[in-house]
C-alpha cells in the first residue's frame, strides 16, 4: 500500500486511526495487525518472511537477556540472530547480483554460464532487517532492556508508519514508547501537519521535477547542458521524494502517539561532505556508525585505520542501497570524499572559500554522485559523464529533448525546488507548532494535493526498490 493511494487516504488511514482511539487498550497488538494488512497488500507471502525476521531476532533478545555478560551462550545467541537476518537480506537482495558476477567470471574463463534463479525482492526488507538486528544488538550490548511480549517486538519492526522506506527506527529509540506513550491533541495536529507536507512534497515537487530528470536520464545521447539540468532535477528529485517519505512516517508515528528521529535537515545547505552525511539519511548514517564503523574500531586505532573504516562503512552502505556495481561505486565515492576530509582534519579542501560557494561545490560533489546512484549501469553512467563534460556528442534527439525539458513550467518547477532545498527551515521544522493560520494553509494545500493525487499516475517512492 502507498501513502500516496486513495486506498491509504480515504479508508485504511481513517479506519485504523479511529479503532486505535476507540480502543482502551491492547492497541499496539491492534497497530501490529494493521501494519501487516498493509504490508500483506502488495505480497502477503513476503508477511511471513518478516515474522520469521521478528521471530528470530526475539529470540535472540530473549536468550541474550536470560545469559550472563560475557557467557557463550549470550554470544552464540547474537551471532546466530544477526547472521540469520543478514543471511534472509542476503538471499533476497544480492543472490541475483552474485549469479550475475559468477557467471561474467565463468564466460571470462570460456564456461558455460549457470542458470539464473529469479529472486523477487520483497519490499522494505533492507529496512526491517536492519530494525530487527538493531533490538537483537541494543539489548546484547544492554543498552536496552528486552521487549516484554513478542506482540510488542513485531508491532515494533512492522509499525507500518516507517515500515517499507524508513526511517530506520532503532529499538532503544523508541523502547520506552512501546510501553507507554503520550497522545496529545498538540503531537496529533502536528503529526497532519507533517504528514500533509510530505503528501505535497512527493506530488507536487518529487513528481513533477523527477520528468525532468527521467526525460534526460533515459535519453540516448543528451547534451551537456540537458545533462547538467538532469542530473539537478533528480537530486532534487530524490531529496523531496525521500524526505517526503520520512516526514509522512514521522507525522503518522505522531498520530499514533510514537516520536521517531528525523531523518533530513537540510542537507543540500551542507558547505562539507562530511556535514552533508550528518545532514543525508541520518536514521541510516547513524545506524552505520553506530553499528558498523564503531565495531569496526572506528577512530581508535590510528589515522590510516580510520580511513579504512570509513571506507568499508562507506561501502557496504552503497551496497546496502542495491545490489549494484554502480552502488558501490557510489559508497566508495563518498567513503574517499569521507576519509579525504578526516584527513584534513574534518575540513574541505575548500573551507576558506566564502559559505555560499562552499555550499555550492558541496552541491556539485553530490551531483557526480547522483549519476550513480540514478544510472542503472556503470556503462550508463559512464556515458553520461562524458555528456556532463562535453565528452559525447548530442544525438538529433537532443533537440527534441530540449524542447521536452526546457520550458517555462519546468524552470520554475526548478527555481521552487531550489528555493526550498536551499533554506535552513524544513517542512519538519515547520510543522512543530499550528497555529490557525499554518491550519488553513494546509487545508488548502491538502485539497490541491488530493486533486493532484487523482491526475497523476502510479508514482510509487523511490526509495521503495532498497
Amino acid at each position: 500500500m502507498v501513502f500516496t493511494s486513495h486506498i491509504f487516504i480515504f479508508y485504511f488511514l481513517p479506519i485504523v486511526l479511529a479503532i486505535y482511539y476507540l480502543l482502551p487498550f491492547k492497541r499496539n497488538f491492534f497497530l501490529l495487525t494493521a501494519s501487516y494488512v498493509f504490508y500483506g497488500w502488495w505480497n502477503p507471502w513476503f508477511a511471513f518472511l518478516m515474522l520469521l525476521a521478528t521471530a528470530i531476532n526475539y529470540w535472540g533478545g530473549r536468550m541474550i537477556s536470560q545469559s550472563p555478560p560475557g557467557s557463550p551462550r549470550r554470544h552464540t545467541a547474537l551471532i546466530a540472530s544477526v547472521a540469520a537476518s543478514l543471511s534472509m537480506l542476503g538471499f533476497f537482495k544480492y543472490f541475483m547480483f552474485m549469479e550475475g558476477n559468477v557467471n561474467f567470471m565463468l564466460r571470462l574463463f570460456g564456461a558455460n554460464a549457470l542458470p539464473i534463479l529469479e529472486v523477487t525482492l520483497p519490499i522494505g526488507i533492507s529496512f526491517f532487517i536492519f530494525q530487527s538486528i538493531s533490538y537483537t544488538i541494543d539489548v546484547y550490548r544492554q543498552e536496552s532492556p528486552p521487549v516484554r511480549s513478542f506482540s510488542d517486538f513485531a508491532c515494533f519492526v512492522a509499525l507500518f508508519p516507517q515500515l517499507i522506506a524508513g526511517p530506520i527506527v532503532r529499538y532503544n529509540t523508541i523502547a520506552e514508547q512501546l510501553v507507554e506513550r503520550t497522545h496529545s491533541r498538540e503531537k496529533f495536529a502536528s503529526g497532519i501537519a507533517l504528514f500533509i507536507l510530505g503528501f505535497a512534497k512527493k506530488l507536487f515537487l518529487a513528481n513533477i521535477i523527477g520528468q525532468s530528470a527521467d526525460a534526460v536520464f533515459n535519453a540516448e545521447a543528451p547534451g551537456m547542458l540537458d545533462a547538467w539540468f538532469g542530473v539537478t532535477a533528480y537530486a532534487f528529485q530524490i531529496y523531496f521524494d525521500f524526505s517526503a517519505y520520512s516526514d509522512m512516517a514521522i507525522g503518522l508515528g505522531r498520530m499514533f502517539g510514537f516520536e521517531f528521529l528525523r531523518n533530513f535537515n537540510a542537507p543540500y545547505h551542507a558547505d562539507s561532505i562530511t556535514e552533508f552525511w550528518r545532514r543525508w539519511h541520518i536514521s541510516l548514517s547513524t545506524f552505520l556508525r553506530d553499528y558498523l564503523y564503531i565495531p569496526l574500531g572506528g577512530n581508535r586505532y590510528g589515522p590510516r585505520r580510520t580511513y579504512i573504516n570509513l571506507t568499508i562503512t562507506m561501502l557496504l552502505g552503497g551496497l546496502w542501497h542495491g545490489a549494484s556495481w554502480v552502488f558501490v561505486i557510489w559508497g566508495a565515492y563518498h567513503g574517499a570524499l569521507l576519509a579525504f576530509e578526516r584527513w584534513r582534519g574534518k575540513k574541505s579542501v575548500y573551507e576558506k572559500l566564502p559559505r555560499p560557494v562552499r555550499v555550492g561545490v558541496t552541491f556539485v560533489l553530490v551531483l557526480f554522485s547522483w549519476v550513480l546512484f540514478r544510472c542503472p549501469t556503470l556503462e550508463g553512467a559512464s556515458r553520461f559523464f562524458q555528456a556532463m563534460f562535453g565528452m559525447a556528442g548530442a544525438s538529433g534527439g537532443s533537440i527534441l529533448l530540449g524542447a521536452e525539458i526546457y520550458t517555462q513550467g519546468q524552470f520554475l518547477m526548478m527555481t521552487l525546488c531550489a528555493l526550498l532545498a536551499f533554506q535552513k527551515k524544513q517542512a519538519f521544522d515547520w510543522a512543530v507548532n499550528i497555529t490557525w493560520t499554518k491550519a488553513i494553509v494546509l487545508i488548502v494545500l491538502f485539497i490541491f494535493s488530493l486533486m493532484a493525487m487523482f491526475a497523476q499516475s502510479f508514482n510509487p517512492f523511490l526509495y521503495y526498490q532498497f
